[in-house]
């Protein structure tokens, strides 16, 4: 880097985004300020989420371990539906104890970790509504609409900054959708490419065209960031990274494991360290992000995280797969799991009854689907397209992605190709064993070992612990109590897994930290206010008491 400085990290987060960039070919696109950053820095060809769907993603992403492993896979566990009252939603997930979100390990190495806006890690807590995401406070120093690394009380100070753009979100593909843009796409429908696995009609021309009018919109709004790292003179020493949570809503493409679902853009700048204009077709799954951020900022990365660095000084070897999983889809339950290297790709379907396409009362809503839909009830489907709403699914399907990269012909009956078939299905095994695949267990039964008897567990409100010549660590002081210098005081929670934040600051709006060691109290009276958070808990009770040093 340009400096001896820890380097600062900017993510700029899409919704539902495709790799519908000029960088990556893509001649209709109108996205000169995210090619500006992949002309400096390096573009991603063979990138994939865990899950073609946002929540389930996200949770991979915030804590470095594939969704199905940490119990977070079904989208999403805040669901409420009263035409399906036999789930057993909402709740949060609890992933178990030692799983902590990345952003936890930067702000203890001294970041200033901020969020604006989206989480939906499915272990938020419960809000108002099931769209209503309380993250963990122990998370951020900053999750709101207003978060920007411009908020933090030191300018020397290294950040990790996320934005979300929401404009690209599959309902901004909609004629009346509640985000992006509203009525008739400026972008030609007429001009857009119209993938084999869909009908060529009016409503999925459109929805594809309102993407690329909000691509172009999130671009420009990517713009306004890079031009304030530029006023505030952090370019030089800012990484920018670039990406999707999951491929674009159109159907058989968000929510599927098919490439139009879980393939993604990525884009890193790193000046001094990337040249401009790389193109890198290493494979990379998003689980990898976390611990490429733990390796940028030089912090250790922690040894159960299933994610591998592919980039810093802690980078891997090269993966030979990436995996995806899917499973309950809102009102819908699912299990398919994918697998693929840098040719082939291999899919188990374990509910072969299911069609492609599962009943999704939100995806109805768009114009592609409805327009898929209103063709399948006239009979008038042909061809690939026939098959996404018709009855069952082959158990396997195995696909060239080079020379079929819509994935349309299932070559897992062709025996040509057995021995392609029988390396994926043992890697795909050895994967699942690795990572102990909470989809084979019935999602009631999980929720219960989370949730006993349907309750959210609470965290234990955490207490004070002196080290002070009169109490060298020997009880617990809830309340405070007068020492003699020199004194600091330990704050302890007895729940596993538990983080604590603390303040000294006594008014409502007070910065909580992130507690990682113990606090030395200055001479005189200090308030020391704490209170902690298991995730998937409920947060505790603030501890608030009064310390008072004498010399």
């Amino acid at each position: 880097m340009s400096s001896d400085r820890a380097p600062n990290i900017l993510w700029i987060t899409l919704e539902d985004t495709s790799p519908r960039f000029g960088c990556y070919g893509d001649e209709l696109a109108e996205t000169p300020n995210i090619d500006a950053v992949a002309s400096d820095g390096r573009v991603y060809t063979e990138v994939c989420t865990t899950a073609g769907v946002c929540a389930p993603s996200r949770s991979s992403v915030i804590t470095g371990c594939h969704q199905t492993s940490i119990g977070t896979h079904h989208m999403r566990t805040k669901h409420t539906n009263e035409d399906t009252p036999g789930l057993p939603t909402p709740y949060s997930s609890v992933p178990p104890h030692y799983v902590t979100a990345f952003p936890e390990y930067l702000r203890a190495a001294g970041y200033y970790c901020t969020n604006n806006e989206k989480t939906d890690y499915q272990f938020d807590n419960l809000g108002e509504s099931p769209h209503d995401f309380v993250p963990p406070v122990s998370i951020w120093d900053e999750c709101h609409d207003k978060a920007h690394w411009r908020n933090r009380p030191d300018d020397d100070q290294p950040f990790f900054s996320v934005f979300n753009p929401m404009r690209t979100h599959e309902s901004g593909m909609w004629e009346e959708g509640p985000v992006g843009v509203q009525g008739e796409p400026k972008t030609n429908p007429a001009a857009v490419e119209v993938p084999p696995y869909l009908p060529d009609t009016d409503g999925v021309r459109e929805a594809i065209g309102r993407q690329y009018d909000n691509i172009a919109r999130s671009d420009a709004e990517a713009g306004r960031l890079l031009q304030q790292l530029e006023e505030d003179g952090l370019a030089e020493n800012t990484i920018v990274v670039i990406w999707s949570d999951h491929g674009e809503g159109l159907p058989r493409a968000k929510r599927t494991l098919y490439e139009s679902g879980v393939n993604v853009p990525l884009i890193v700048r790193w000046l001094d360290e990337i040249d401009g204009g790389e193109r890198s077709d290493r494979l990379v799954s998003l689980v990898d992000l976390g611990p490429t951020m733990l390796s940028l900022a030089g912090v250790d990365i922690p040894p159960w995280m299933q994610g591998k660095p592919f980039l810093g000084p802690e980078e891997s070897d090269p993966r030979d797969y990436v995996m995806a999983a899917r499973d309950r889809i809102d009102e819908s339950y699912d299990m398919v799991r994918s697998i693929r290297g840098n040719r082939y790709k291999y899919i188990r379907n374990y509910d072969q009854s299911n069609p492609p396409l599962v009943w999704v009362p939100f995806r109805a809503q768009g114009s592609a689907m409805q327009d898929l839909l209103r063709l399948h009830a006239k009979g008038e489907l042909e061809g690939p397209v026939a098959e996404l709403l018709s009855g069952g699914r082959p158990p396997e399907e195995l696909y060239d992605l080079r020379e079929d990269p819509h994935e349309t012909e299932n070559l897992a009956r062709d025996l040509d190709y057995s021995d392609v078939l029988a390396e994926l299905r043992t890697a795909m095994d050895e994967w699942l064993d690795n990572i102990d695949d909470l989809g084979h267990v019935d999602e009631t039964r999980m929720v219960d070992r989370m949730w006993p008897d349907g309750e959210q567990p609470t965290t234990v409100t955490p207490t004070f612990v002196p080290n002070a010549p009169e109490n060298r660590m020997t009880d617990a002081a809830p309340d405070g109590g007068e020492f003699t210098a020199p004194a600091m005081v330990t704050i302890h929670c007895d729940t596993q897994g538990a983080s604590i934040v603390y303040t000294t600051e006594t008014t409502d709006d007070s910065h909580w930290e992130l507690y990682t060691g113990p606090i030395s109290l200055s001479e005189g009276e200090t308030t020391v206010r704490a209170k902690a958070i298991r995730y998937g808990y409920r947060e505790s009770d603030v501890r608030e008491a009064i310390f008072t040093v004498t010399s």
